[in-house]
């Protein structure tokens, strides 16, 4: 018997987080603007933490 979670099971949990965030781009221009804010919030965090 295998440890863990099914394969199946893991898949389904993963289609229900990633599928509503990409239904809310609508196109793939929508896609590529929330990858660009989400890489600029990544950004400033990081010149926010930045030791000098």
């Amino acid at each position: 018997m295998r440890a863990g979670l099914p394969f199946g099971i893991l898949l389904v949990a993963l289609l229900v987080a990633v599928l509503p965030g990409l239904a809310g781009c609508g196109t793939i221009e929508g896609v590529g603007k929330d990858i660009q804010r989400g890489g600029e919030a990544i950004e400033r965090a990081a010149d926010r933490n930045q030791s000098d």
